[in-house]
C-alpha cells in the first residue's frame, strides 16, 4: 500500500480488559495506536535513530468500533498531511480483516524540525 506501517500487537492474558467478555484494554490498544503513529513518523524521516524529542500527540481521538478478542491484533498507521511542525497521522487496527477495524486513531503529532529543538543540559541547570 505504500509508506505505511504495519505493527502487531500479540496476544496476552495481560492486556485482557473485561475477563468476563475477554475483550482486549482499551488503554493498550490505545498505546498500540499511539506507538505505531510515533514510529511511522519516525521511519518518514529516514533517520537511523530516534527523533529528540518525540513527535508529541497535539490531540488524539480514536474510535472503538469493536470489542478486541483475545488475539493478535494489527494496525497499520499512514501520514495523512505532514507540514513544517505538524503532522496528521491516521492508524487503523484490526484481527481478522483489515475491512473489519476494530479501532481507528485520528492523531495529530507536534514534530520537531531539524536543528530547531534544542535539548536542555541540565548540568548547566544545576549551577
Amino acid at each position: 500500500m505504500g509508506d505505511e506501517l504495519t505493527l502487531i500487537l500479540p496476544y496476552s492474558p495481560q492486556i485482557i480488559g473485561n475477563p468476563m467478555l475477554k475483550a482486549l484494554h482499551g488503554g493498550a490498544v490505545g498505546a498500540f495506536l499511539e506507538t505505531a503513529a510515533i514510529v511511522q513518523l519516525w521511519l518518514m524521516q529516514n533517520s537511523k535513530s530516534l527523533p529528540k524529542p518525540l513527535p508529541k500527540p497535539i490531540g488524539i481521538n480514536i474510535d472503538y468500533l469493536r470489542r478486541g478478542k483475545p488475539q493478535d491484533t494489527f494496525a497499520r498507521a499512514y501520514i495523512a498531511k505532514q507540514g513544517a511542525r505538524v503532522a496528521n497521522v491516521r492508524v487503523r487496527a484490526w484481527q481478522d480483516s483489515y475491512a473489519e477495524p476494530i479501532t481507528i486513531l485520528h492523531g495529530h503529532f507536534l514534530i520537531a524540525k531539524a536543528g530547531i529543538i534544542k535539548t536542555r543540559d541540565i548540568k548547566a541547570d544545576k549551577k
